[in-house]
């Protein structure tokens, strides 16, 4: 349980700092960031999956790069649900899901 939610405080301070750096991503407090983190890691472990396994041609076609797209579109569900959390589009969700892996995986790093 304390994995879980050290996990959940290493994104939600990502996703801050990626709301921070990322135009077209915007979080409005810190309880948003926290809740936008909760809800993103749900839709990762639940939905994401079903979308990689139905897009497992398109993604082998494109040589895996079509899950970037679906990370993106795993961060605009997650701004979807919670008011306090705003992607502006795909292309930014793009961007700041690649940013925001990196980000986690920093502070990740960092904490081990």
């Amino acid at each position: 349980m304390e994995k879980i939610v050290a996990k959940v405080l290493i994104t939600m301070l990502a996703l801050l700092i990626t709301a921070a750096v990322i135009p077209g991503i915007a979080v409005s407090g810190i309880w948003a960031g926290f809740w936008a983190a909760l809800i993103l890691g749900v839709l990762n472990v639940i939905v994401k999956p079903i979308f990689t396994i139905l897009t497992l041609p398109l993604t082998i076609l494109t040589l895996g790069l079509f899950l970037f797209v679906i990370n993106g579109i795993m961060l605009m569900f997650a701004a979807y649900f919670i008011s306090g959390f705003y992607v502006s589009g795909l292309l930014s969700a793009i961007v700041a899901s690649v940013f925001l892996t990196i980000i986690s995986s920093i502070i990740q790093n960092l904490m081990d």
